[in-house]
């Protein structure tokens, strides 16, 4: 474990202090949970992002012409 200092608003602290205690964790908890979710989500990106990279239009194009020409459930339109 490493110790981190941390400059934030004093408006975003009481903030994070409140949400930390209505959901009964430390404000630590807290902050370490919120960036773990936002580097996942940064994360998750790049990864998405070097999966399509790989991607072929073609094969995709060959897949796509598998799936059936039919009208979409009606909870499926737009």
């Amino acid at each position: 474990m490493s110790t981190l200092s941390l400059r934030i608003p004093r408006s975003l602290h009481e903030q994070i202090r409140h949400l930390a205690k209505r959901e009964g964790i430390s404000i630590n908890q807290f902050v370490a949970s919120a960036a773990a979710e936002k580097m996942t989500a940064l994360l998750t990106e790049e990864y998405i992002e070097a999966r399509a990279k790989k991607g072929c239009v073609k094969k995709f194009e060959k897949v796509l012409k598998k799936v059936p020409d039919s009208e979409p459930e009606h909870y499926d339109k737009i």
